[in-house]
């Protein structure tokens, strides 16, 4: 099912190691590119990296402003950054930001998740004098259009080979410091990047690889598994604050890609929704325990507000799409509100994808601007769909699966009308429902620890490579449902005595079962005590003291027969 069929291809899908990355200088662009460093480190210039506020782009500048300090030791050359304010700036290089930087002597500047459509700020970088190195992954222009730049790291840019399309920004990044490193080993003779330095940057490379939810295939698969492997040791004092704000001791548990997409992805992407994400540039380069301590804290507290946020303004959008009776009969959803915070936009379009299967944009309209973020579902290509729309925005951009622009809101209702005929027809015939997409047939009595353990070698898990789902057939509850805070449940289910012999049936123990917010779903079975049910579920490996042990998580449920 992941498109594995030979047993070489199957040990190397189930053992990623370093030699499965390709070669960083097979990446278009990524010679000059490290000509240009070089010379800007002999010279001892001053660089600037123009990063992002996500979780992608503060990475990224972590990792190249790591590698250029590390071969700029002690000569001079300075390594800036900038991270731009979600609400002051916005998306993208800024001509007023390189106007900065070009009168404080600054001559390279290097963006890094972004920059794939900033042909006015590349031009205005060329008048100043810049030299301007772009890493991004952003798609380009629907014309294959590309900034004037002195080089470009993208490998979804028109004459690109490099074998793996879909890295992530950090992940270019990446690319860009293990190719400056190396040649410095070549030129030294030595092996120092391949022995030591390139495991320690995997760590960020796989934060970001996971939060971005990049397919994780390939050679992202690669960064995401040897990265994880790696968090197990965080040297750096950022990280180890990090964790401990988040609960999580990476010595006691092994880590998976839930622990970084919905635990640290989040307390970091929250000091760009909320406030300043620079900060997080400083959390992981800092060597003060105390200073790495107070800015987790505040990315804790921050992380906090923003489910806060976030939990406000889902209450409005569940209302309106309770009682719109416009959005019933669309086939991709377009909601706008006065003042929505900028940084929590997307989360509630993924909000909206989660509970219509649609794809959705959300729009918040302040002073006269639309800012819009948006999110898609498989075979939708919503960049293509707003692209459709270029001529209405100030800026745009993004890929399939998610993108982001402004526009004056004037512009809103034919935005509306071209997304929502763009989508009639692509999605023409094309139910929209939750499809559950079931792996395998697998009783419950055949769920055993080395299973489980054959299991946990499929991470890490996520788009693209998605956790294995069963489905085991006639199941009894030995008990009455359990609810937990009104929303989850808890059941024991053995075999019904109908589909096994009444003597393995008294052998086999009650397998625990875990359905998060499925209370309802329970109710509307009406299950109880002796209910048959169909259960579509994942393997679980709990370690709590009372519910320890494998247990199954419920994905999907139906009712056979009740009581």
């Amino acid at each position: 099912m992941r498109g594995i069929a030979t047993a070489d291809a199957a040990y190397s899908f189930l053992n990623p190691e370093i030699g499965q990355l390709h070669n960083p200088f097979a990446m278009l662009g990524m010679a000059a590119a490290v000509d240009r460093v070089e010379q800007a480190i002999v010279r001892c210039e001053t660089i600037l990296l123009y990063g992002d506020y996500d979780v992608d782009g503060t990475t990224a500048v972590v990792l190249l402003k790591t590698a250029i300090e590390l071969l700029a030791r002690n000569n001079g050359c300075t390594v800036r950054f900038h991270v731009p304010h979600r609400i002051r700036e916005g998306y993208g290089i800024q001509s007023a930001v390189l106007e900065s930087a070009a009168a404080e002597g600054v001559r390279l500047v290097i963006s890094v998740d972004t920059g794939m459509r900033a042909f006015a700020e590349a031009k205005r970088a060329r008048e100043l004098g810049l030299d301007l190195i772009i890493t991004d992954h952003h798609l380009p222009d629907a014309e294959d259009e590309l900034p004037v730049a002195l080089a470009i790291l993208n490998p979804n840019q028109p004459g690109c080979t490099y074998p793996e399309k879909s890295l992530c920004g950090a992940a270019i990044a990446f690319k860009l410091a293990i190719a400056l490193l190396e040649r410095d080993d070549q030129r030294k003779g030595v092996s120092r990047t391949r022995d030591k330095t390139i495991y320690s940057f995997l760590k960020m490379v796989a934060l970001a690889t996971v939060a971005d939810a990049v397919p994780l295939q390939g050679e992202n698969r690669v960064l995401a598994a040897l990265g994880i492997k790696e968090l197990h040791r965080p040297a750096g004092v950022g990280l180890r604050a990090l964790f401990k704000c988040a609960g999580i001791d990476p010595a006691a548990k092994q880590l998976t890609s839930f622990d970084l997409g919905f635990r640290l992805g989040p307390r970091i992407n929250a000091a760009g929704r909320m406030d300043i994400a620079a900060e997080v540039v400083e959390l992981f380069t800092t060597r003060d325990s105390a200073r790495a301590h107070t800015l987790a804290e505040k990315l804790e507290r921050l992380n906090t507000e923003r489910r806060e946020t976030e939990a406000n303004a889902l209450r409005e959008v569940e209302h309106r799409l309770a009682t719109d009776p416009s959005f019933a009969e669309r086939r991709m959803l377009v909601m706008a509100g006065e003042n929505w915070h900028r940084g929590i936009i997307g989360i509630l379009a993924s909000r909206i994808v989660d509970r219509t299967a649609r794809p959705a944009i959300v729009v918040s309209i302040e002073d006269g601007i639309a800012y819009g973020s948006g999110r898609s579902i498989d075979g939708f290509p919503l960049l293509e769909s707003i692209e459709t729309c270029a001529d209405l925005y100030t800026r745009f951009g993004g890929h399939a699966f998610a993108v982001g622009f402004a526009l004056p809101a004037e512009n809103l209702p034919e935005m509306e009308r071209r997304l929502y005929a763009f989508a009639a027809k692509k999605l023409e015939g094309q139910p929209a429902e939750h499809v559950l997409r079931i792996h395998a047939e697998l009783p419950l009595d055949r769920v055993t620890p080395v299973l489980a353990g054959w299991l946990r070698k499929l991470e890490p898990l996520g788009h693209g490579n998605p956790e294995p789902i069963f489905v085991a057939r006639g199941l009894q509850l030995v008990g009455p449902v359990r609810r937990m805070k009104e929303k989850h449940i808890r059941l024991e289910l053995t075999p019904a005595p109908s589909s096994v012999s009444s003597a393995t049936a008294i052998k086999a123990a009650p397998m625990k079962a875990v359905g998060w917010n499925m209370a309802q779903r329970a109710s509307e079975l009406s299950l109880d005590h002796g209910s048959i049910i169909d259960l579509a579920y994942k393997i679980r490996e709990n370690d709590h003291p009372q519910y320890g042990g494998l247990q199954a998580e419920i994905a999907g449920m139906e009712l056979v027969t009740s009581r």
